[in-house]
């Protein structure tokens, strides 16, 4: 048994890393500037360069944990993830702007100080150099995507376009948002640039399907249970008409009333029923106005009878004399 706990653990924890790794392999490098002298400013009004980062997936992703370096040495396979890490940028937790959602962009300043803010990172990006750009996963071995951003001039940017990288004029750099912009673009062209294989759109298209087969499943499900019960109910009203039962139950419910009218009457005249008593009284009355009635005289008159006991008397007392 605990064997068999041990590989579910197991699976578990490497399905949940493979789930992790795909969704990091959504954050890809979008956009970079090395030289900055007119485009954004931070929160203290200072111009930094940046490194603007995308997810190209339609969920949410959090970034925390993973690393950013322009130090090419972290690419030896044999040099260890402490010296790795030392060589890296970490992005902070703690800031509710690195859960990007789906589509969306996040930029990080580099030659910063981290003290500033959780998008201020030390990482060193050389002015108008060409420069390597690694983004790693939070285990720091895994290179999640990468770019070589030749030299640029003051406030130009080095932006993803497709598959394809561009520079970009400084009127034209996007930091934050979309790197291509354009008022004239049709919306199935604009998918078309947005999903080049389709997926997107199939995942929605199959996404809506389900959730009407689902809602479908469950509406013919009720549906079913309903008619079901009905028939039921039918049955049962052939065998056992609900009429007859309905008036059963209410000259039952009739007789039960009647029956405790009569028992609380019947205590409170104890026992006699309130008619009859009424009845008696009012014959009592007829009487006495009729004067009908025995009219006794109070005398009492006690007349002397014989009887045999007298004789057998007599014959008893002559022993006695």
């Amino acid at each position: 048994m605990y064997n068999i706990r041990l590989i579910l653990c197991g699976m578990l924890m490497a399905g949940t890393t493979t789930m992790m790794g795909q969704g990091a392999r959504n954050i890809v490098i979008n956009e970079v500037l090395t030289n900055n002298t007119a485009s954004i400013v931070d929160e203290f009004d200072e111009r930094q360069a940046w490194i603007e980062l995308e997810n190209t997936s339609f969920t949410t992703y959090n970034i925390r944990g993973m690393y950013l370096t322009t130090d090419r040495s972290v690419m030896d396979s044999q040099m260890s993830v402490p010296d790795r890490i030392k060589r890296m940028s970490i992005i902070p937790s703690g800031d509710a702007r690195t859960n990007i959602g789906g589509r969306q962009h996040i930029v990080f300043y580099g030659n910063s100080n981290p003290a500033k803010g959780k998008l201020h990172l030390s990482l060193s990006v050389p002015l108008s150099q060409p420069v390597w750009i690694g983004l790693f996963n939070g285990n720091a071995t895994e290179l999640i995507d990468s770019v070589t951003v030749p030299a640029l001039n003051a406030d130009q940017s080095y932006a993803r376009q497709g598959k394809k990288w561009v520079v970009k004029a400084a009127q034209n750099v996007t930091p934050g948002i979309e790197n291509f912009i354009k008022t004239d673009e049709t919306k199935d062209a604009k998918l078309k640039r947005e999903d080049p294989y389709g997926i997107g759109i199939t995942l929605l298209a199959m996404g809506i399907v389900f959730v009407c087969l689902a809602v479908l499943f469950i509406f013919f499900s009720l549906f079913g249970l309903l008619m079901r019960h009905m028939e039921t109910a039918k049955k049962v009203a052939q065998h056992q008409p609900i009429k007859p039962i309905t008036k059963t139950v209410e000259k039952t419910a009739e007789i039960g009333h009647k029956t405790g009218v009569i028992l609380q009457e019947g205590l409170k005249t104890k026992g006699i029923d309130r008619e009859i008593y009424i009845a008696v009284i009012g014959m009592a009355l007829k009487q006495y106005e009729d004067d009908v009635h025995d009219v006794e005289s109070g005398i009492i008159t006690i007349k002397q009878k014989s009887s045999s006991w007298n004789d057998e008397f007599l014959q008893m007392t002559q022993f006695h004399q």
